[in-house]
């Protein structure tokens, strides 16, 4: 018997797939080994900078906290998409294919460099593994692929090895590369660990805050008043959690200053620390969303490290900027004004504040949304005016000033469950960080009724609320409960539906449940 080489239609494609694999795989290790930026995390930070207005809003609202997995699955299955077509460009001419793959390896090294904290050498060669990577893969997978002949007897009285062995050969290879960048990016986030010394600098707080009696309410399924920290949303703009020298960081405060200052974290920490406790919220929370949670921050106040500086009578805006280059505006007005305490936090909930909550330093400013004022891993304070600078979000399409909405959720019953035919307990939060919260009110059926307070911690965080429902005078069948909050001013939540964007959502939060 003869076999004639037959290179079938769907071997090019499955090749180049499976070298895209590889590609990404070992670049993803040599990313972990070097401690630098992933090509994928890269690239999805670059889409993430490129969005279109509303794209936020849309992506967090259908994936939540789990929307930069998604981006880099996407990414994966895109780059996987277009290696396929790269091999099947280069059963036609193979320098072609090959340079596809050289070409996808470039864009992400200059993807890379758009983040001000990577360095250019370990950038070039984890791009530099990738293309040779890719290009060895692909010609290793297309060079020695020869099927049986296209013959009967052939085919009915011999094993189809080199089909077999192809796709043995192929299977292999995606498996090792997905090992490979499991273990880079396991590497990866290891690397990034918090040094025990930092948290041994930080001295005991002057101020204590301490939760009043009463403040939290004693219901099953309530959210905790203070959420823990490996609970506590997270919503930002990095893929992977930026990598902090903790000896070589500093925080630069400059602009219409009288005199530019820089502070280690030594000589942060050093300062007089407070503790407080501040309800702080996303602005693409959807009414009823869980963007948004209460924690005890210990930091110094951004009052006495500005004044450090000097700030000059003509700067009408703060503007916190990160270390990977994103940065939120906010008057500088609303951070002097006495009434309220903004913070340099370096701690969550009595511990070190965590990698992907901004270690070693963010902002926390009460009343106003993350997207202007939350900065993680801090790294510059400028001084500018509020029309010669605009934050991340504001150009794409997000409103300027981000004060926080009084709003309020229902936490118990659950939406569309149901519920005994005696006395029900409603209960959930209502926050309007700085103003605080006077009156919650439930409807029942369309009739307001007056809910209980738990005891305010302060007009910085949310409070918990109940109310008891005789749900037996309310007949079995299905019933709808709408809930609002009243401010600390007397102003009652607006009814008016929005979406998050441009300034947050508004509305009710309504739930369905059942009796019977």
């Amino acid at each position: 018997m003869t076999a004639t080489p037959v290179r079938p239609a769907w071997h090019p494609a499955i090749a180049g797939a499976v070298a895209t694999l590889a590609a990404l795989g070992l670049s993803e290790l040599v990313a972990g080994l070097l401690t630098a930026q992933s090509l994928v995390a890269a690239v999805g930070g670059a889409v993430i900078d490129l969005q279109p207005a509303g794209a936020k809003d849309f992506v967090v609202a259908l994936f939540g906290q789990n929307d930069k997995l998604a981006l880099e699955l996407f990414i994966l299955a895109v780059s996987i998409v277009v290696g396929a077509a790269l091999g099947m460009v280069a059963r036609r001419s193979f320098t072609v294919g090959a340079g596809g793959f050289a070409l996808f390896a470039a864009i992400g090294f200059f993807a890379t460099l758009s983040d001000p904290s990577s360095a250019a050498a370990p950038a070039a060669i984890v791009a530099g593994v990738a293309a040779i990577a890719g290009i060895q893969v692909l010609s290793w997978l297309l060079g020695p692929s020869v099927l049986p002949a296209d013959d009967a007897p052939a085919r009915g009285s011999m094993p189809d090895w080199s089909r077999r062995g192809f796709l043995l050969r192929s299977g292999a290879v995606a498996a090792g590369a997905v090992v490979a960048g499991l273990g880079g990016r396991s590497m990866l986030e290891a690397s990034q660990s918090i040094p025990k010394s930092a948290n041994a600098a930080i001295p005991p707080a002057g101020e204590i805050a301490s939760l009043p009696a009463g403040s939290s309410l004693p219901v099953e399924g309530l959210t905790p008043i203070v959420v823990p920290n490996n609970d506590f949303y997270r919503i930002d703009t990095a893929i992977l959690t930026p990598t902090v020298d903790l000896p070589s960081w500093s925080l630069r405060i400059h602009g219409l200053v009288d005199r530019e200052t820089r502070l280690s974290y030594a000589e942060l920490v050093e300062m007089p620390l407070i503790e407080q406790y501040v309800t702080i919220a996303c602005v693409s929370n959807e009414v009823g969303g869980h963007l948004v949670g209460n924690a005890k921050w210990t930091g110094v106040r951004l009052r006495d490290v500005l004044e450090l500086a000097g700030v000059q009578a003509s700067a009408s805006q703060l503007v916190g900027r990160s270390i990977d280059g994103w940065t939120a505006g906010m008057p500088t007005s609303w951070v002097m004004d006495p009434a309220r305490e903004p913070i340099i936090a370096v701690k969550m909930n009595d511990e070190l504040l965590p990698r992907i909550h901004g270690f070693p330093a963010r902002l926390i400013v009460p009343g106003l949304f993350g997207y202007v004022s939350a900065t993680k891993w801090l790294s510059e304070l400028e001084l500018t005016t509020w029309e010669s600078f605009d934050g991340y979000w504001v150009p794409l399409g997000w409103a300027k000033e981000g004060p926080i909405l009084t709003q309020a959720r229902i936490d118990v019953p659950r939406s569309g469950g149901s519920v005994p035919a005696g006395r029900v307990v409603i209960a959930g939060v209502a926050w309007a960080p700085d103003r605080g919260i006077s009156k919650v009110e439930v409807a029942i059926d369309g009739e307001w009724r007056d809910c209980t307070l738990a005891t305010s911690i302060s007009d910085a965080t949310w409070v918990q609320w109940t109310h008891a429902w005789d749900a037996a005078a309310a007949g079995p069948g299905d019933h709808r409960i709408e809930v609002r909050a009243t401010d600390g001013n007397g102003e009652i939540q607006s009814a008016n539906v929005t979406p998050p964007a441009p300034d947050g959502a508004r509305g009710y939060h309504a739930i369905t449940v059942r009796i019977g």
